[in-house]
């Protein structure tokens, strides 16, 4: 699949037809609501951080530049969001296709409408009316030119990417309205006043410690030029950032969204981040900032784990971030506190083991002999799948890379193993 040239989206959902149609299906509409749904199927990929990591299982996936992942994601996003906030299951492939041609229609329109600035004619230069597809593909590809014309650092470049999640926000919404002029101004000043919460979010966060470093005086002032926010209200976002902002001024415009809340709280944890350091009184800010938004402490843990674990299993490609120092730190930082989740969910994590007969049979063997390299990933893969059962993980990844057979073992509590026996 080559993805700058014409067709490929048909293509494209040509090969993900399955995923699609899973999300479509009713046992798995039932399972949790789709805010949940949609968070666990997005913060893997790296969309809500402004990243396009772990895409899809393509190959050619491997030889796709950084336009061209962020094209798929937020593809697969919108598509993902229409099908998941659908009304009513999917009974055929048949429904399947038009409720995927519906949307990409809806796409169309919805860029149109809501993103001026990107708008593509319905009609080629000949006058012949595009397909929906290639409408579609055009506004998808503009979108993406047009967010990758912002260059600077990892920081600055994360957070005018991870725009793009408010993309699907407020598609999520668009999907649902009949569009016409009054809801397209609508959703234009929403667009806006997302934005502008999101710059409030920043600014509250850098001012959580009383001190503006340097990062994030530089992370905040890119971002604001790549808003585009009219110029009263930047004037605006800079008096707030200087002088701070109360929590509780911090709006959300939109309904009482459970992932947009989730969003803003972890965009106020990466900007804290920003300086690498993250000091006692801004973990009491963010405890607050939960409160605020009727989060409990298991939410902000549940955020702190995904957006370390993103973070370390995707050092690699985070180039930008790459600092032995800072590696060590933050997975320290990690692995103490994957390790005080798994002491405390030490009853539900001995239940599973007492079924899992190969890992028992795996590390008694391993207490004589050498394990071969096939029997330590198997170990290491069942060690995994026994981490998922605690709670913070199930609305959140785990960083498989990152989450080596020795890391593990240091994770889980020591006399797990012997009382399973």
């Amino acid at each position: 699949m080559v993805l700058n040239e014409k067709g490929w989206l048909k293509e494209y959902l040509e090969f993900r037809k399955n995923l699609f149609h899973g999300l479509a299906q009713e046992p798995h509409r039932r399972s949790s609501h789709p805010e949940y749904s949609l968070y666990r199927l997005i913060q893997p990929t790296g969309l809500m951080y402004g990243e396009s990591l772990a895409t899809t299982e393509l190959v050619e996936d491997e030889e796709w530049n950084e336009k061209d992942r962020m094209k798929v994601l937020l593809a697969e996003s919108l598509i993902s969001s229409s099908l998941l906030f659908c009304d009513k299951p999917v009974r055929s492939e048949e429904e399947l296709t038009g409720i995927i041609m519906n949307t990409l229609e809806s796409i169309g329109n919805f860029y149109n409408n809501i993103f001026p600035e990107i708008s593509v004619p319905s009609k080629t230069f000949f006058g012949r009316r595009k397909s929906t597809l290639e409408l579609a593909e055009t506004i998808l590809e503009k979108r993406i030119n047009y967010t990758s014309n912002y260059h600077g650092g990892f920081w600055t470049t994360f957070f005018h990417n991870s725009l793009l999640f408010l993309d699907v926000f407020i598609f999520g919404q668009w999907i649902h309205t009949n569009a016409d002029k009054i809801v397209a101004d609508f959703f234009r000043y929403e667009r806006e006043e997302l934005r502008f919460s999101m710059v409030k979010v920043m600014a509250a966060a850098a001012h959580a410690n009383k001190v503006i470093a340097p990062e994030e005086r530089r992370l905040f002032e890119f971002f604001l030029q790549t808003t585009e926010l009219p110029a009263d209200r930047k004037k605006e976002a800079l008096r707030i950032f200087v002088e701070g902002i109360a929590i509780q001024d911090i709006d959300l415009p939109a309904e009482n969204s459970w992932i947009l809340k989730k969003f803003f709280l972890e965009i106020a944890i990466l900007t804290i981040w920003a300086d690498k350091l993250v000091e006692e009184d801004e973990v009491e800010f963010l405890r607050v900032f939960c409160k605020y938004f009727e989060f409990s402490d298991d939410e902000l843990e549940n955020s702190m784990v995904a957006i370390e674990g993103f973070v370390l299993d995707n050092w690699n490609h985070l180039d930008h971030l790459q600092d032995k120092q800072d590696f060590q730190n933050i997975s320290e930082q990690y692995i103490e506190r994957i390790a005080r989740l798994a002491e405390r969910n030490k009853n539900r994590l001995m239940r599973d083991l007492e079924n899992q007969e190969r890992i028992t049979t795996l590390l008694d063997k391993g207490r004589s002999v050498e394990l071969s390299a096939e029997e330590k990933e198997q170990l290491r893969q069942q060690l995994i799948e026994v981490l998922k059962t605690i709670p913070s993980f199930s609305v959140t990844s785990v960083p498989q890379r990152f989450l080596t057979l020795p890391i593990l073992l240091k994770i889980l509590p020591k006399n797990l193993f012997i009382q399973s026996n």
